[in-house]
């Protein structure tokens, strides 16, 4: 029987004894008591199971093992420098220390030194998909951490792999429908409208998500889906606006709430952290990809208000007063939660990984709105906000037995700018160029700081969580959880 199975329906993740659960509900909740695998990685670990490097059928069956868990966490939106740390990972457990690693936007590979004596292997993986499978990207973090702890042989570890690769979502595929919808409608409340705003963005945002859906299966291309996507968001504002013009300002918060949801999920984060840490080639594939994906949601809502404008149709235009603000703090707040978990729950999240994600998504919407309370412009509160995010979010990740990438990509998303997007494209369509052109630069802004925020808070979480622990690798920190 495999060892990283049980016997309940359970794969690769034991469930630890009722002894072990009570003594970590004694432990504070804000003490980091595990640290992430790229947070360990400091030093090349010492092989607790080394391989004959002169097999070559062995060599290669590590090398192939260590591309494909990097292969799940790059697809993920991981940085190059954690999913490097990654790869480093698996093949020095295995006795590969000297190892040459090449991340690139999609592609892994690798090249072994195995002595003077012996020619140098390789291994290459291209990476083919994005996923936003939260659920397989925590699971290959804790088979790396048990791989390590168990000494788990390489034939056992790559059938671990595989199942977990192959294994089918945790939730059904119309639940992840009703977290992006269920996205939206929060998104709605927190930027200032009411229940009806509220209840047609969550319809529309499901018809957004079941038609880019057939639209992926017919191989149509990820521009053209969001290009459609930004359609379908602004039909129902439209509608709305031209039915009174009591709706047409708040009409807005509609498509404001499409562009977020569209917008979500992007490698943002991950293009800007390859940008700080010294991979700019990557970076740049990266944020190549986010504009694209932001042109084609530009492209279809322009295109749907410009064909509206044409036709003697009323758009919805944005009211002065729209925006995030202190007023309805509580419900604000809640929204921002609601909004977090949402996210959560539509990339497949755990169950456990969903309450850190609201406390996430809650303590940035707090610290962003406190933040421009006190005169902060728009892209330093979300800066400061996205810094709490990623310092809290990786701690309460580590509570919650899951990557911080997960955490801190839920807390920012009540935090995207989807309507300063669309103020920008209603200028332009009102041949206000300047400030049109200025709201689509300040959108930009206010994405970088988010994605550079979480990036700082992270440095100091993992900072935190180092004093005074050895500068090599500790296996006391892979055991189980």
């Amino acid at each position: 029987m495999d060892p990283l199975a049980e016997g309940d329906g359970a794969t690769i993740l034991e469930r630890p004894g009722l002894r072990q659960r009570w003594w970590r509900l004694r432990r504070p909740f804000v003490l980091p008591s595990q640290r992430a695998t790229a947070d360990n990685i400091v030093a090349a670990p010492t092989p607790l199971q080394p391989i004959d490097l002169a097999d070559d059928a062995e060599v290669s069956q590590v090398l192939d093992l260590a591309v494909r868990v990097g292969e799940v966490v790059l697809s993920a939106g991981t940085g190059v420098g954690d999913t490097s740390a990654q790869v480093r990972f698996i093949a020095s457990t295995y006795g590969l220390n000297s190892c040459d690693i090449d991340v690139t936007f999609d592609a892994i590979r690798i090249w072994a030194d195995r002595g003077p004596s012996l020619p140098p292997a390789s291994d290459m993986r291209v990476v083919k998909y994005r996923s936003l499978d939260f659920t397989r990207l925590a699971a290959v973090d804790r088979l790396t951490r048990r791989i390590r702890s168990q000494i788990v042989p390489v034939d056992q570890a790559h059938a671990a792999l595989d199942e977990l690769i192959s294994s089918r979502h945790p939730y059904p595929r119309w639940v992840s429908t009703a977290g992006w919808s269920l996205l939206a409608a929060a998104i709605a409340v927190l930027l200032g409208g009411g229940f009806v705003l509220a209840a047609i963005s969550f319809a529309t945002t499901a018809v957004i998500d079941v038609v880019n859906r057939f639209l992926h299966q017919l191989g149509l291309p990820m521009f053209f889906q969001h290009m459609v996507g930004g359609v379908i968001a602004t039909i129902p504002a439209i509608a709305l606006a031209s039915v009174s013009d009591h709706w047409r300002s708040d009409a807005a918060l509609i498509v404001a709430a499409g562009i977020t949801v569209l917008l979500s999920g992007q490698q943002l984060v991950g293009s800007v952290q390859d940008a700080i840490t010294g991979a700019p080639i990557t970076a740049a594939a990266r944020m190549l990809e986010v504009v694209m994906m932001t042109g084609g949601i530009v492209a279809g809502i322009g295109l749907t208000l410009r064909i509206s404008t044409m036709m003697g149709i009323a758009v919805p235009e944005i009211a002065a007063s729209a925006g995030r603000d202190t007023d309805d703090l509580a419900i604000k707040l809640a929204a921002g939660a609601v909004a977090a978990i949402a996210f959560a729950l539509a990339c497949y999240a755990e169950r456990r990984a969903l309450f850190a994600a609201g406390l996430s998504g809650a303590g940035g919407t707090m610290a962003f709105l406190g933040a421009q309370d006190i005169g902060f412009g728009p892209v330093v509160s979300a800066g400061l906000a996205a810094t709490v995010i990623g310092l809290a979010g990786g701690l309460m990740a580590r509570r919650a037995l899951t990557p911080p990438l997960v955490v801190a990509a839920a807390g920012i998303t009540p935090l995207l700018p989807g309507l300063k997007v669309y103020r920008g494209l209603y200028a332009l369509l009102e041949d206000e160029t300047l400030l049109g052109f200025g709201q689509i630069l300040g959108a930009f802004g206010v994405g970088c700081a988010l994605a550079a925020g979480v990036i700082l808070g992270e440095w100091f979480d993992r900072l935190l969580s180092r004093r005074g622990a050895p500068r090599d690798f500790d296996p006391s920190f892979t055991s189980d959880r």
